[in-house]
């Protein structure tokens, strides 16, 4: 893709918008990045995920996790044991997704926020 100034700026706020909601509410790669590469960028589904990713790979929410640690709460033991096991699933859900034809896993991903979704709105406490 190539780098304009529209293309830029368009990075610019989805990486605030992301960052915003992350700090804010816990969300921001497959929620609010992947929807709005596809959306706004024209990137494919396989590519839209891979983008938030690799987002991801530098420690990009080290001072938010900072402001949740001060206010005593992150349980770092919890953290690490979901940490180690993320990188795990992420690799075997990585290797299927890319065998996944793109319309499907477009289908699969919207399935999923909707039922989250629908559970959060109207199943909770």
């Amino acid at each position: 893709m190539k780098m304009t100034i529209t293309t830029i700026i368009l990075l610019i706020i989805i990486g605030l918008l992301a960052g915003l909601l992350s700090g804010l509410i816990g969300i921001g790669g497959g929620i609010i990045m992947v929807p709005l590469f596809i959306v706004l960028l024209g990137l494919s589904q396989h590519n839209a995920q891979g983008m938030s990713l690799a987002v991801m790979l530098p420690p990009v929410t080290f001072l938010a996790v900072y402001n949740y640690h001060k206010a005593g709460q992150v349980d770092w033991k919890m953290a690490l044991v979901v940490s180690a096991v993320f990188i795990i699933g992420g690799y075997i859900g990585s290797k299927f997704a890319l065998k996944i034809d793109q319309a499907i896993l477009k289908k699969i991903f919207g399935v999923v926020m909707l039922i989250i979704g629908i559970k959060m709105i109207f199943f909770s406490k």
